[in-house]
């Protein structure tokens, strides 16, 4: 049986990356699916459960503004990683202050986001202990504490959020955003059902500020 729950998350800043863009960010104009799920998963993850999300609403006007951040070029290899830890010695670190490794690129962000998050799990494994799971996430949120910090796409931008447990705590989408818009193809979320992992698309057209999130299944490769 599937219990819902709802949480609302907003932040300064948020950059939810469109996947074709290749040197600089450029963010979709809401939260996507996967975006979500991480914010309910630093919650509360077991795994034992799958978390879904059914629905997101967009409570702020879209806003975007452009910042240029200073980044890495470069990446630490999975092979050095790998044999660190295979050895127990070794460097895994990157100074950043060596202008060579060090770039200016420019990045279009949003500002100012707020979203109200739909979303149920599933029971993957174990016993049936959809009660415990709850109870737990629900403690969790509504303490405001988190298994790790939440973020808006990208790890600096720091989500806050706030359990909504009562039909009447329900905040309604900016008047800006009533209507019907297509948002284009989105990310959904990466498929690990087989052993390679493959990304979903879903086509999203956001009506009054919702966004109906259809099931990974019928999301195209």
């Amino acid at each position: 049986m599937a219990i819902g729950v709802r949480l609302e998350c907003w932040g300064e800043w948020a950059c939810f990356t469109r996947p074709e863009m290749k040197v600089e960010r450029v963010s979709y104009d809401v939260i996507t699916p996967s975006a979500a799920r991480g914010v309910v998963e630093a919650i509360y993850w077991k795994p034992e459960i799958r978390w879904v999300i059914d629905r997101l609403t967009v409570l702020r006007p879209i806003r975007f503004t452009s910042l240029r951040r200073n980044e890495v070029k470069d990446k630490i290899s999975a092979a050095t990683a790998a044999g660190v830890m295979k050895s127990g010695e070794g460097m895994l670190e990157q100074i950043a202050s060596d202008s060579d490794t060090r770039q200016q690129r420019a990045a279009l962000l949003l500002r100012d986001v707020r979203y109200l998050i739909e979303a149920h799990f599933e029971i993957l494994s174990g016993p049936e202990n959809t009660a415990k799971h709850l109870d737990q996430f629900q403690r969790r949120a509504r303490r405001g504490e988190c298994f790790t910090r939440p973020y808006l796409g990208c790890r600096e931008f720091a989500a806050h959020f706030r359990l909504l447990e009562h039909d009447d705590e329900l905040p309604l989408p900016h008047r800006s955003l009533y209507g019907e818009r297509d948002l284009g193809w989105m990310l959904h979320d990466l498929d690990f059902s087989s052993k390679e992992r493959h990304a979903r698309f879903f086509r999203a057209t956001m009506r009054d500020g919702v966004i109906a999130v259809p099931s990974l299944t019928e999301a195209h490769t």
